[in-house]
């Protein structure tokens, strides 16, 4: 039996652009048609309530621009705290200082190491790494010559909730324990154990924007598959560092604005790979099937008489589910094991493979501690409300490989090279491990702390009178129906939505204008301002969904 090439970017199309030719005279003549359009005139922009004057954004990899998998240049001034500074800047706003990068590549250096790769890039069927298009490149953001601050965008990519809070996190001594983050490095200057809080705080804001607190709290439980590496915050933790963020923020009678947060398993990184990549055309996996149905067709009895949803079946006319490790099942190893063993037609079922009748117990092992507990992914069912499994974005240059690790594994236990090669493809016949699929009950827990976040957030907000922005409903509705942005309708799909970047997280250069907007609406209902109405707000064509690698 073969092994699979990698699937990549599983059903994503290159883009194809095609442009239509201009009749100048044609053109002339229905301009010459056209009726003249009234000029509208706008009122003046009106501030409010609120003084302007020193604007702090504090937040995680949103606030500060991240965008395509990195932090650079040209995303940082595409942040929305800087798009949002802008419009202020007419409302008697002051200067916006940024922790600016050295440079457009993104990625970054410790004393000329890389510890940090650069910036992802579209490479005409899908996401790439910047190298891949450009060759290579010096990443010169390094962590010893950090910018000079006070800054006024303190938005550390990666921070969870109480990260905010914490003192050391910008310390570069606490670096490699793990408890500190390159990025709050950049920021803290010569006080390096002030927390993000503190250095927001210490400018005595008269506005501040608070975002993405308590995003990462579960997007690393989620971009993790919900292994256990990186757990959801419990509330408790959560509400501690969220009251004290903003009771810090407004104890000088500060203004400010409050994002709530999205369900992020809408986004691309989780919608992208389908559950069922698995194409009877390639002829790398077709011509397999036969004998892929033939090994499961072994185990199959067993999980019927078990639970008739574990039977595997790959179609022949059809894309096929990968095999997935659901832990939520009862381990059924030890039946496995027992059934293959008194089975009087194993050991001739194992001689397809090359292997003597003495193998058997050996190949029974194996199958029962593979197997255990397995299933094919499945589909989300909207109709009857049953959630299907997400596999993350990763997940798509894996699926179809051998994995080389188990192949040493099964050679040590007495499988020939080849035979052991072939019962280590991944999500074929060797089930995806769980940080790379969210299974429904792992979805659940996360729309369970969002939630819980949410209305904690949304409660703190109308206790100190901040603006509120709704990203969740702004999201649920780029899910579905895509979201207006003067010309253009934004939705999540990987590179072709234009509102997420190309890491299939973090927003576009517009999708952060068009979140700018958010809050500038937000501002407007609280505060009386009149940002929208006076025309004080971002323009969709003034911000790309794309960065040239050539930056």
């Amino acid at each position: 039996m073969k092994t699979f090439k990698n699937l990549k970017y599983i059903g994503l199309l290159a883009i194809a652009v095609s442009l239509t030719a201009c009749n100048d005279e044609e053109d002339f003549e229905e301009f010459l048609d056209e009726q003249p359009q009234p000029t509208v005139v706008l009122p003046a922009l009106n501030a409010g309530s609120v003084d302007f004057s020193n604007y702090v954004a504090l937040g995680a990899s949103f606030t500060a621009g991240f965008t395509d998998g990195g932090l650079f240049i040209a995303s940082q001034e595409n942040s929305f705290p800087n798009t949002l500074a802008k419009q202020f800047a007419n409302a008697g706003g002051g200067t916006f200082t940024q922790p600016l990068m050295s440079d457009n590549y993104g990625g970054l250096a410790l004393g000329g190491s890389r510890i940090q790769d650069p910036r992802l890039v579209f490479g005409g069927a899908g996401p790439i790494p910047l190298e891949d298009a450009i060759g290579p490149v010096t990443v010169g953001t390094d962590l010893l010559s950090p910018p000079t601050g006070p800054f006024n965008n303190v938005g550390v990519p990666g921070a969870k909730s109480f990260h905010m809070i914490a003192p050391g996190y910008g310390n570069l001594a606490n670096l490699s324990a793990g408890l500190a983050n390159p990025y709050a490095v950049r920021l803290t200057g010569a006080t390096p154990d002030a927390s993000m809080l503190e250095l927001a705080a210490a400018q005595n804001p008269t506005f501040f924007t608070l975002s993405e607190v308590g995003g990462n709290d579960v997007l690393g439980y989620a971009t993790t598959g919900g292994d256990g590496t990186n757990p959801i915050t419990p509330n408790a933790t959560f509400d501690f560092a969220l009251n004290t963020i903003v009771n810090a923020l407004t104890s000088n009678g500060a203004k400010g604005a409050i994002g709530n947060l999205p369900d992020i398993t809408s986004l691309s990184h989780f919608t992208t790979v389908p559950y069922n990549p698995l194409d009877p055309s390639n002829p790398d996996f077709g011509p397999q099937i036969p004998l892929l149905n033939s090994i499961f067709g072994a185990l199959n009895p067993i999980f019927n008489a078990v639970d008739p949803a574990r039977v595997i079946v790959f179609s022949e006319t059809e894309a096929s589910a990968v095999v997935i490790k659901d832990e939520t099942l009862a381990d059924i190893s030890g039946i496995i094991i027992a059934q293959l063993n008194a089975s009087a037609t194993f050991p001739a079922f194992i001689a397809q493979f090359g292997l003597p009748p003495a193998a058997a117990p050996l190949v029974a092992n194996l199958l029962g501690n593979t197997y255990g507990q397995t299933r094919q992914a499945i589909e989300e069912d909207l109709v009857n409300n049953i959630k299907g499994d997400l596999l993350v974005l990763p997940s798509s240059s894996v699926i179809g490989t051998v994995n080389t690790t188990n192949v040493g594994i099964l050679m040590g236990q007495g499988l020939p090279q080849a035979l052991a090669g072939q019962f280590s493809v991944e999500g074929i016949t060797l089930p995806l491990e769980d940080k790379w699929v969210l299974l429904p009950s792992e979805q659940l827990e996360i729309a369970n702390a969002t939630a819980t976040y949410n209305a904690s957030i949304s409660a703190i907000a109308s206790a100190k009178g901040l603006a509120l922005v709704d990203l969740n409903s702004i999201l649920t509705q780029a899910t579905t129906t895509g979201v207006q942005f003067d010309s253009y309708n934004l939705d999540t799909r990987l590179v072709f939505g234009g509102l997420v970047s190309l890491d299939g997280i973090h927003l576009t250069a517009r999708g952060y204008a068009l979140m700018a907007n958010s809050f500038l609406d937000a501002i407007d209902t609280t505060y009386g301002s009149n940002f929208r109405a006076s025309g004080n707000v971002a323009k969709a064509d003034d911000f790309g969904v794309n960065y040239s690698p050539q930056l």
